[in-house]
């Protein structure tokens, strides 16, 4: 058995710049942006700081000890993304504005499904369970199941089997697991 390569080049270099010299970012070989090698140069030293050193920088970043547990791997992705959001700008206005909007709504709708699967107001969900049949009806605001509002499918699947069960999956709102897109459309 061969002895394990602790040399970077011999890691998997997924979604940071490539250690083969030519092939780092510029792929289509466009002018590069001031102060680019700078940062590359930055990066690449990641790789050959000890443990220990990048969790200093770790804490000079953020002013607290990094998360208990956090394998090294991660701990360099988290310093990449830290170093080039600083040099190239982090995530724009307009996007966190519109992140925020989006997590304002799912937090309002208190779903806990897949968001692709959006639910119209005044849809019944009907479910056979031990003999009865459950109707739940969509709201605006949750869903409502024998005349009370509840904010999660969940909770209504409890309270129908008296068992932690996902709502979504309780009501076939979620495709099985294994399921490919094809047989979802058909």
């Amino acid at each position: 058995m061969k002895p394990a390569v602790d040399d970077a080049s011999a890691r998997q270099h997924s979604g940071g710049p490539s250690p083969i010299p030519g092939r780092g970012g510029n792929r289509n070989d466009r002018a590069r942006k001031p102060g680019f090698s700078d940062v590359e140069a930055e990066i690449a030293g990641l790789l050959h700081r000890s443990t220990q050193e990048l969790r200093l920088a770790w804490r000079k970043l953020h002013r607290t000890e990094p998360p208990f547990g956090i394998s090294r791997d991660l701990l360099i992705r988290a310093l990449v993304h830290q170093v080039q959001e600083q040099s190239y700008g982090g995530t724009g206005r307009a996007l966190r504005r519109r992140l925020q909007t989006l997590t304002g709504e799912r937090e309002k709708r208190g779903a806990s499904f897949d968001p692709a699967i959006v639910l119209k107001t005044g849809t019944r969900l009907v479910r056979q369970w031990r003999g009865h049949t459950h109707a739940v009806l969509v709201r605006d605001d949750g869903f409502e199941y024998e005349g009370e509002r509840y904010r999660s499918l969940s909770v209504i699947a409890k309270r129908i089997t008296g068992a932690h069960w996902s709502g979504p999956r309780f009501f076939g709102l979620t495709k099985p697991a294994g399921a490919s897109v094809a047989e979802a459309e058909s």
